[in-house]
């Protein structure tokens, strides 16, 4: 995502060094999606970008809502994977584990896009390189950049298809430690003379927010 938004210029709206991230804010859903033997094989992500960061996207690509604030079906077509064109080796803002081992996470398929109440809406598909059997291992779905450039907030109830015996919950971090260890390492930075905005340190796991899948055994 960062490839696209980056390019936009946006620039920060609050003061200060540790206020200067995130600049991008996103609104967040999950799919959760299981194949015939119950395993877990592709989670779905819908991205809901803020008003400012839609109207600069928008206007980078000279799409024009009109006076009825709408797209047109042509207009949505060329936005559609806007968002997925990622440098090589970039593995998106989606990180999947189970138990503590990282699962390796597909490029982005069936890209989707439209324009809501002045907001865009973009869609993908990440599919596991193998599917997981959640009730082996605790499994966790975490959204976040992390140069914390952008925020995710999950805002939706996940939802699980495929299987109706699984449960996905939100759990949110601990803001109190997160923003302790940034203020530490923004410290730090500006101990060392560095720039807080060109040097921001990568601490956006410690503000992300995480799906934790829960699944019985299956017999």
């Amino acid at each position: 995502m960062r490839a696209a938004v980056l390019a936009a210029g946006l620039a920060a709206a609050a003061a200060g060094a540790a206020a200067a991230h995130p600049h991008v804010f996103v609104d967040a859903g999950v799919e959760l999606q299981f194949d015939a033997a119950g395993l877990l094989q592709a989670v779905r992500i819908v991205w809901v970008y803020d008003d400012f960061t839609s109207l600069m996207i928008l206007a980078d690509r000279n799409l024009d809502p009109g006076p009825q604030d709408r797209l047109d079906a042509a207009a949505l077509a060329a936005l559609a994977g806007f968002d997925m064109n990622w440098v090589e080796g970039f593995e998106g803002d989606s990180r999947l584990l189970a138990g503590d081992a990282a699962v390796p996470l597909g490029p982005p398929e069936r890209p989707t896009a439209d324009y809501v109440q002045g907001r865009i809406v973009t869609s993908h598909i990440r599919r596991l390189a193998e599917p997981v059997d959640p009730a082996a291992a605790p499994v966790v779905l975490k959204l976040y950049d992390p140069t914390y450039y952008t925020a995710y907030t999950i805002a939706a109830a996940p939802v699980v298809a495929g299987r109706g015996d699984c449960t996905a919950e939100v759990w949110g971090p601990d803001l109190g430690a997160a923003s302790a260890q940034l203020e530490a390492a923004l410290a730090e930075l500006a101990g060392a003379g560095g720039d807080a905005e060109a040097d921001f340190p990568p601490l956006g796991a410690a503000f992300a927010e995480e799906v934790r899948l829960t699944c019985p055994a299956r017999r």
